[in-house]
């Protein structure tokens, strides 16, 4: 029986720093606002920093090292290439990490975060949400279960029209953001492997990188897995605004995974009788998993699960060294396009710091 001055303790809110103001750290505090934590914003720009945090009600720091006292998580939404700027400065102050995607500009400020949050002691997070989709989530699902067998061949598109964005723009800069490729194809790469175990080797072809004068890009990558699984991805801004499209095919040796954000359905299987758990094993049975592709924002769940690993010392879905190995292919498709050669992936050590 509890006594009449006993006082329920509940632990301290988190309190989450955001670096940036621009599209992506909108979309973080967003996220952030539908959860229990006290978040607090830092821009270089004051003005859009204060806009932002009005918006959303949030707090404002007018100096990184301001917000860094004031937090317990710090969130990186910056251009790419002051990703590893932010995070090994948190990672030192004895702050958690959490870094939109990709993790880096280079491989070497890449494993520079890595370094940095192991030899801090503190937690690391790389913001890959496409594994956050419930129709993402649900296939990689159906994959492990085995209900497909062995993946064998993955297809991947991701096709959208130029980011609305003046010229002068960072991400057009690819010194600082590493074009579409690092920018929107490391969703799919970081995905293909999730379902298809490490890269070996990569070859890619761009028209961004071919022919500049375009003022578009569209690139094909094709990865071969270690497992000896093939990918296939696709990335565009080529598309008329507002397109925004997605799709993805999973052949295993015992069936097959399909979605198109363009269908009806969020996903749809095709089983070898017997292979799968649900139904009665109809080899055309369509399942969709879950009955709606937008059933709660993947933002917030990605988000709520980083949160969730730092308060418990869980582990989230997404580890440290995934994103390093998908800043890893990344950065290969983006030699091969220019080279017109294969790159070879070599198995590459790396820190081992989400846990």
């Amino acid at each position: 029986m509890t006594g009449a001055h006993d006082v329920t303790v509940h632990p301290p809110r988190l309190r989450v720093g955001i670096v940036g103001a621009g599209f992506m750290a909108e979309t973080h505090l967003a996220a952030l606002a539908a959860e229990d934590v006290q978040a607090i914003v830092y821009n270089r720009d004051a003005d859009r920093a204060t806009a932002l945090a009005g918006r959303f009600g949030a707090g404002l720091a007018t100096t990184f090292e301001e917000l860094l006292e004031a937090v317990d998580v710090v969130d990186v939404c910056t251009a790419t290439h002051r990703h590893a700027t932010f995070a090994i400065a948190a990672a030192a102050a004895g702050r958690h990490v959490i870094v939109e995607k990709p993790l880096a500009r280079t491989l070497e400020d890449g494993t520079a975060i890595l370094s940095a949050c192991e030899r801090a002691g503190v937690r690391l997070f790389v913001a890959h949400v496409v594994r956050y989709f419930p129709e993402y989530e649900a296939a990689h699902r159906l994959v492990a279960s085995g209900a497909i067998g062995d993946p064998a061949v993955v297809r991947l598109k991701r096709a959208s029209f130029r980011p609305r964005h003046g010229a002068g723009h960072w991400l057009f800069d690819t010194a600082q953001s590493g074009g579409m490729i690092l920018d929107l194809m490391v969703h799919d790469f970081d995905y293909a492997r999730w379902v298809a175990g490490d890269v070996v080797s990569v070859h890619c072809r761009s028209v961004g990188i071919e022919r500049p004068q375009l003022g578009v890009d569209h690139a094909f990558a094709i990865l071969t897995h270690a497992s000896g699984a093939i990918s296939h991805i696709t990335g565009s801004w080529a598309y008329a605004a507002p397109t925004f499209r997605t799709a993805l095919e999973i052949a295993g040796s015992h069936g097959l995974i399909e979605h198109d954000s363009e269908s009806s359905k969020p996903i749809v299987s095709y089983l070898h009788p017997g292979r799968a758990d649900h139904g009665d094993g109809d080899a055309g049975q369509a399942v969709g998993l879950p009955a709606s592709p937008v059933r709660e924002d993947p933002y917030r769940l990605e988000l709520r699960e980083f949160l969730r690993a730092i308060a418990e010392g869980t582990p989230a879905r997404v580890t440290a060294r995934d994103g390093l190995e998908a800043l890893r292919i990344a950065l290969a498709a983006d030699e091969s396009a220019r080279t017109g050669r294969v790159v070879r992936l070599p198995p590459t050590p790396v820190p081992e710091v989400a846990r």
